[in-house]
């Protein structure tokens, strides 16, 4: 995955932009509202997760139907922002333009 391609928070950035305790944006990535990837030894969560100061909401039971395909969060977050043939786009992308049942179809076909 080409991680200089993504923008990317880390924690004490989301904690200032959600006006949060960086011990709840923790917690945010526990409940699968967040994904979060370590670049360069630092943990880290793609911009595109966010959209008006708050975690995406639709990633969420995204992130849950990925994990119960099989999917590790490193394979979560790869599908999430690499084009994916079925969508056109990448997944993230269809997610925020409100495609958010088309995006969990995909996952359930997937089935590890």
């Amino acid at each position: 995955m080409q991680t200089n391609d993504i923008t990317w928070y880390t924690l004490p950035e989301l904690s200032e932009l959600f006006d949060l305790k960086v011990t709840q944006v923790h917690r945010l990535i526990e409940e699968r509202s967040l994904l979060a990837l370590r670049v360069d030894g630092v943990l880290k969560v793609p911009a595109d997760f966010v959209r008006d100061g708050a975690p995406l909401p639709e990633l969420r039971g995204t992130l849950t139907l990925l994990a119960d395909a099989g999917f590790s969060d490193d394979e979560a977050l790869r599908w999430l922002v690499e084009d994916e043939d079925s969508l056109g786009t990448r997944p993230i992308d269809a997610l925020r333009e409100g495609r958010k049942s088309e995006v969990r179809r995909v996952v359930q076909a997937l089935g590890f």
